[in-house]
């Protein structure tokens, strides 16, 4: 069965950095547009970044010119470098996996569980 998995998440201090990675299993990678979202405690699920089938990235305007979409050599991985981060990064981070080249939610086809960025002093 398809299979996401988020990784790299952790507490940074604000203008510090992380990268995060979505592996996933049961697809091949590179065949889908991969995207990024976050969700804070009691607010709606948003979106960050999504990469292309062809490696064009697009960026939500919160995050444009901090945050870098990227996939490794062989395809299997996506990458989301955060850096700059400030307070208001803090959220669980999810990747997905969609036909479509968005960011909107309801467009995703298949989602990870989450992995929590928090970014504090």
């Amino acid at each position: 069965q398809v299979q996401l998995v988020e990784s790299g998440g952790g507490l940074v201090q604000p203008g510090g950095s992380l990268r995060l990675s979505c592996t996933g299993s049961g697809l091949t990678l590179d065949s889908y547009h991969i995207a990024w979202f976050r969700q804070a405690p009691g607010k709606e699920r948003e979106g960050v970044s999504c990469i292309s089938r062809g490696g064009v990235p697009l960026y939500a305007d919160s995050v444009k010119g901090r945050f870098t979409i990227s996939r490794d050599n062989t395809k299997t991985t996506v990458y989301l470098q955060m850096n700059s981060l400030k307070p208001e990064d803090t959220a669980v981070y999810y990747c997905a996996v969609s036909y479509s080249y968005s960011i909107n939610p309801n467009s995703m086809a298949y989602w990870g569980q989450g992995t929590q960025v928090t970014v504090s002093s």
